[in-house]
């Protein structure tokens, strides 16, 4: 298991592969493994620098999160939410096989350890407004304003 911190446009990232799948992808500087940049965080970090330079709307990194049955359909659900575009708590309940769960996917959204690229800054809630983020409202509005800045432009 290895691990990097990339220092991205909202802050820094600690980003952690094993078995050349990423694994994490979180806030801060908290690191699993050995402090080692190699050519798959390379190519993550790559993919993230394109991200936050409006040359990319989707990834293709190979991703393993781990959680339970119920987090991962979640998980899996967010990565369908078109990059620009927001859903409710209560839409990927649904989506997930549940539609009294919002709450359940509000904590599953808190637990997700892939950010931006587990896109859960697109879950909003019912009443339009921003709601919970675990790297904070401020990193959530910034991340939706440069999608729905990029889809303004056509892009």
């Amino acid at each position: 298991m290895y691990y990097y911190i990339y220092e991205s446009l909202i802050g820094p990232l600690c980003l952690v592969e094993e078995d050349q799948k990423l694994i994490e992808c979180s806030f801060g500087t908290n690191g699993k493994g050995v402090l080692k940049e190699t050519e798959f965080l390379k190519g993550v970090i790559k993919e993230l620098q394109e991200y936050f330079n409006h040359q990319r709307t989707s990834f293709t990194i190979p991703i393993n999160p781990s959680g339970t049955h119920f987090q991962k359909k979640v998980w899996q659900a967010l990565t369908t939410i078109p990059y620009g575009e927001t859903r409710t708590y209560k839409e990927i309940a649904i989506q997930a096989g549940n539609e009294k769960a919002c709450r359940a996917v509000g904590m599953a959204n808190h637990n997700n350890p892939i950010a931006i690229i587990v896109p859960c800054h697109r879950v909003i809630g019912t009443s339009g407004k921003m709601v919970g983020y675990a790297g904070g409202l401020d990193k959530k509005e910034t991340l939706l304003n440069l999608e729905n800045n990029d889809k303004k432009r056509g892009k």
